[in-house]
């Protein structure tokens, strides 16, 4: 049965990840964009990453270009910006594409996994969010809307899962 941690992405530092390496710890797997009507929720990913970081979430960020052309930067450039702004510490990957014929393999399995509404797998803008258990199986999809604040509850409850 193919994971989460079956894939691979390019971190903005170019180093190859694996996503094995988080085996065991939940995710929170974000579409992110620098100019975006919701950037700022980079700050609320940051401190839902702070307050659960030890008890076992990690908040995965990929930059994406593909909504309104809202991610421009080069990678150096959105690392720089997220971390000036919004002091985040959490994993940043290169940026990559979510939809069409060159979404990274990831989106495409998270999306073939959790549809969207109306079973659209397509993601509709930036700051979808993916929830990921500590088994690396996609339980949970969370519209741009969705606050980072408020998945703290979906996030501990599979935290503690037994």
């Amino acid at each position: 049965m193919t994971t989460v941690y079956d894939f691979t992405a390019t971190r903005l530092d170019g180093r190859e990840q694996s996503l094995g390496d988080y085996r065991g710890r939940v995710l929170l797997i974000v579409n992110t964009a620098s100019a975006c009507g919701f950037t700022p929720q980079y700050a609320g990913l940051q401190a839902l990453h702070e307050k659960l970081e030890a008890e076992g979430l990690t908040v995965l960020g990929f930059p994406c270009n593909q909504f309104g052309a809202q991610e421009p930067g080069s990678e150096t450039e959105i690392g720089a910006f997220c971390s000036t702004n919004y002091g985040v510490t959490f994993p940043m990957f290169a940026k990559i594409e979510v939809n069409g014929e060159g979404a990274h393999p990831l989106f495409k399995f998270l999306k073939s996994e959790k549809a969207g509404i109306l079973g659209s797998e397509a993601i509709k803008w930036n700051f979808t969010k993916f929830l990921v258990d500590r088994n690396g199986q996609v339980v949970g999809r969370h519209a741009p809307q969705a606050k980072p604040e408020d998945l703290e509850k979906p996030v501990r409850e599979l935290l503690y899962a037994s």
